[in-house]
């Protein structure tokens, strides 16, 4: 085994174009380190709807220009396959460490392929790439991005023509085709050839941004941003200027690309402590909202000022604001979220007569609705102009939340009274989430086994009125590993998270509320019943 596994890294290193990881792993072999080896050539990292995310390293189970520079050749082979031999690609980057890297490898790599790369001109939002695939006629495109993975983390993710991610069985044809390159020096790479776009198609997206707002509404409300050291900055603070809100304070610690996010210990909005700059910020200047975007800007966090201090809102009451708003501006279409999301969205779209739909979790599902005119997920993802970016936006969806906090601003009113409004005419649907990061994966199948085996009959004293495992697949959603419960008043869904190694179970309850004055007793009442269901949950889990 010991033999073997040198054997491995040694042909690996013949090959590694890099000499940073180089480097790394002669190091790992002269120590004849096994316990690092078999934990970097153990397998491979797995190439999947989310395309690959994973840490930089050497090895084919870390990020690094050899595994980029095979699922690269992997995509080129499959799209030759499918008679799109000649055509274009485009490639997005974010700030990451290496990301620049991956992505002149897989340009390099296209164009040998005898397909045409071009490449966006400097690290953009995500969004951006999703407009660019659609916005230039491409056949596929690619953004190097581990959006709000942890700093030694990056990744590369695939969308083909439609604009949207890949979905079954596209990744595994992919993947297959990866698995198929038998070594590096088989993948020719050209030291030129592929385009370097310049400004025009950031334009030509920035010119749609203005296509989200209401030509004549008000733009006064005022906001403190946050980049979380990500992309997002220069492109929204130039999207808030064209529509004419007032210019947003920045949280200048955050505000510039940083790949080593100094400042947090998970460049998520959604993680604790990663607010607390743009809290201070807000309390210094008192704005409307306090807006963030993650690192590569497709998420948007909403923070509004509740009591004496700031709070942020949950996707869910985000996604129902949003929904709220376009539907008092007239919207027509379909309105469609994920089954892990609030159906909150549904009773909205019903009300007003639109169609709803749930997907499974992910935007490559949404993103793919029949008719879409608004999507969202409740892990800060927003689509709010589906024609010009088929995936979530955090720039636009930003701006479009600014619109409604200066409608209600004129008003006297503020987000929280509408989702008071919503509360009192659709039911309190109060959502929250219990997650568990572990290290060792078993215990998350360990977990699903149970669960399987002895579902829950009850949860918080509430009778389980249908348990379903969504392994099974149904008439209106394809298979995939998740259980859903759907209890009298609440509803949980239970999944292992695509990107990261966690169990996350998704919890909401929902509480009647008659008029404005029930509301505290209605909040009350959904705090102890999540609570309740949460701990029952944790116990049938065994986690």
């Amino acid at each position: 085994m010991h033999d073997d596994l040198i054997a491995r890294a040694k042909v690996w290193l013949a090959e590694d174009p890099d000499q940073e990881t180089r480097d790394e792993l002669a190091k790992l072999i002269d120590a004849g380190d096994t316990a690092e080896l078999s934990a970097r050539f153990g397998g491979t990292l797995q190439f999947g709807t989310a395309g690959l995310r994973g840490e930089l390293g050497a090895g084919p189970m870390r990020m690094n220009r050899s595994v980029v520079i095979r699922a690269a050749a992997g995509l080129a082979a499959y799209l030759r396959k499918q008679g799109q031999g000649d055509g274009l690609v485009v490639i997005g980057y974010d700030a990451r460490h290496k990301s620049a890297d991956f992505a002149r490898d897989t340009a390099a790599v296209m164009t040998g392929a005898g397909l045409r790369a071009a490449v966006l001109p400097r690290p953009l939002p995500t969004p951006v790439l999703a407009f660019a695939i659609r916005h230039l006629g491409a056949v596929a495109g690619v953004e190097v991005t581990a959006s709000h993975n942890p700093p030694r983390d990056n990744g590369y993710k695939v969308y083909l023509g439609d604009g949207s991610q890949i979905v079954p069985p596209a990744d595994a044809e992919i993947a297959a085709e990866i698995d198929a390159i038998a070594s590096l020096h088989d993948v020719p790479r050209p030291d030129a050839g592929w385009e370097i776009l310049d400004d025009s198609v950031l334009d030509a997206y920035l010119a749609r941004t203005d296509a989200v707002l209401a030509a004549d509404s008000p733009r006064t409300a005022r906001t403190v941003y946050t980049a979380m050291h990500g992309v997002g900055k220069d492109v929204l603070l130039a999207a808030f200027a064209r529509a004419g809100f007032p210019e947003p304070v920045l949280v200048a610690e955050q505000a510039e690309p940083d790949p080593d996010f100094p400042t947090v210990a998970f460049p998520n909005p959604e993680e604790p402590g990663a607010m607390d700059l743009a809290f201070a910020r807000a309390r210094a200047t008192d704005p409307d909202l306090v807006i963030a975007n993650d690192p590569d800007a497709d998420r948007c966090a909403v923070a509004v000022k509740d009591g004496a201090d700031w709070r942020m809102l949950r996707g869910d009451e985000v996604g129902a604001l949003l929904a709220a708003h376009l539907v008092r501006r007239g919207a027509a279409g379909t309105f469609a979220e994920s089954i892990v999301s609030s159906s909150l969205l549904g009773r909205i779209a019903e009300k007003a007569g639109l169609p709803y739909e749930e997907t499974l979790t992910g935007f490559k599902w949404i993103a793919r609705v029949d008719g879409l005119r608004y999507g969202y997920e409740e892990a800060l993802g927003y689509c709010v102009d589906p024609e010009g970016v088929r995936d979530k936006d955090g720039i636009t969806a930003a701006l479009l939340i600014t619109e409604l906090a200066s409608v209600l601003k004129e008003q006297g009113r503020t987000l929280l009274d509408l989702l008071d409004d919503l509360a009192v005419e659709h039911g309190l649907h109060a959502t929250d989430q219990l997650s568990v990061r572990v290290q060792d994966l078993s215990l998350i199948a360990d977990a699903m086994r149970r669960l399987r085996e002895r579902p829950p009959a009850e949860l918080a004293g509430l009778p389980v009125v249908r348990a379903e495992d969504l392994a099974r697949g149904s008439e209106s959603l394809p298979p995939t590993d998740g259980l859903r419960y759907t209890l009298d008043g609440a509803r949980v869904v239970v999944r292992p998270s695509g990107t990261e190694p966690k169990l996350k179970c998704y919890l909401e309850v929902v509480v009647p509320v008659s008029a404005p004055a029930g509301l505290p007793a209605a909040r009350t009442r959904a705090t102890e019943l999540l609570a309740a269901v949460k701990r029952d949950l944790s116990a049938a889990a065994g986690i």
